[in-house]
């Protein structure tokens, strides 16, 4: 009996240590695990939006005073150009072409065969005399009534019809010279002394370079903000010093198919530096306010429906469609979307989404 008892005795201190001096490992280590698992589960979430803030350069926008120019491409013209001629047929006999010389307005060019032309002035010549005499006769005659008043009407358009024959000869006559229109350089002669020239035989080339034309188009969106009578910078291959032109003309129709608006300047050309055909780059002077906000180019992002920048507001990017002015290699200028103030992201551009999360630096104090 005594036995039972201090069985029972045994085994009910054995459950009573195991129950509250030996907890149960698996328990506590699932608990602390439990614990261990959420503390670090909740330091991971914040180090987790931290990792997903995008460090990012941002530029604060504002308003500036710049030089409103566009720089275009434009080709230089001459001033007079023509191509001399023949008006008709005939042998020529003188060619005084020297190939690139300065020639006088109305100098001599070309002389074609006159001999020709010239007896038949003389012939004229006796036909109008002879004409001349009869109507002076007539004359005296109608005065005493000898004659009736027709036939006096008949001498005098006899002389009339003489002369106007001599005047066109002597307009063919002319003809047969060709002079230098303008003063300018001659090109390179087309023919020979002694070859037979139709109407329309090129002779050669008359060319006026002083001053010279300068030919450019501009988009069409600076249209209203281009002036006759601005002066633009240019410069050209070979020459070291920039140049100046004056605009004098616009054309009044916009290129349909370029959207362009085509300009004409004139520049001074004494030295000759300046050859028709020449390729030159000019800076082209704009109307208008001269403010506008400035960002730097990398910030714009071309998309189908214009261009956009991001900009930071309440920590995120933001997407903010723009409409943009004159750009520069370094800057471009916004003429809608933005105001002074703006944070304006300029780096990290390829890796923003809208609503991104981002931790701003400005660049430009």
């Amino acid at each position: 009996m005594r036995t039972t008892i201090f069985i029972l005795l045994l085994v009910g201190a054995l459950v009573f240590g195991k129950i509250y001096y030996f907890p149960k490992p698996d328990t506590a280590s699932q608990a602390g695990g439990g614990r261990g698992s959420a503390t670090k589960g909740g330091d991971g979430g914040k180090s987790g939006d931290k990792s997903s803030s995008i460090a990012v350069d941002v530029f604060l926008a504002k308003t500036q005073t710049v030089n409103n120019v566009i720089t275009v491409s434009g080709t230089v013209l001459p001033n007079e150009i023509v191509e001399l001629k023949a008006e008709i047929s005939g042998r020529l006999m003188k060619l005084n072409v020297k190939e690139g010389a300065y020639v006088s307005k109305g100098e001599l060019i070309a002389k074609i065969n006159d001999d020709e032309y010239k007896a038949q002035v003389v012939k004229l010549g006796f036909i109008e005399k002879r004409a001349k005499d009869m109507q002076a006769r007539q004359k005296r005659l109608l005065a005493v009534e000898g004659i009736s008043r027709e036939e006096f009407d008949v001498a005098e358009s006899n002389v009339n019809t003489a002369q106007a024959d001599r005047d066109l000869l002597m307009t063919q006559l002319a003809k047969t010279e060709i002079r230098a229109p303008f003063s300018g350089k001659l090109g390179l002669r087309a023919i020979s002394e002694g070859a037979f020239l139709t109407p329309g035989t090129l002779v050669t080339t008359l060319v006026q370079t002083n001053p010279v034309k300068i030919d450019f188009s501009v988009p069409e969106k600076y249209a209203s903000q281009i002036r006759v009578g601005s002066t633009v910078r240019f410069t050209a291959e070979g020459i070291s010093t920039p140049l100046t032109a004056q605009v004098r003309a616009i054309s009044p129709l916009i290129d349909e198919s370029l959207r362009t608006l085509k300009v004409r300047a004139y520049s001074t050309n004494a030295t000759g530096k300046l050859v028709p055909g020449m390729f030159v780059r000019l800076d082209v002077p704009l109307t208008g306010d001269n403010r506008f906000i400035q960002i730097p180019t990398q910030a714009v992002v071309p998309v189908l429906r214009g261009k956009k920048v991001f900009v930071v507001r309440a920590g995120k990017a933001q997407e903010q469609f723009i409409k943009t002015g004159v750009r520069t290699e370094e800057q471009v200028q916004v003429l809608e979307g933005l105001v002074p103030g703006d944070s304006v992201i300029t780096s990290s551009i390829m890796a923003l989404k809208n609503g991104a999360a981002v931790k701003a630096k400005v660049k430009n104090g």
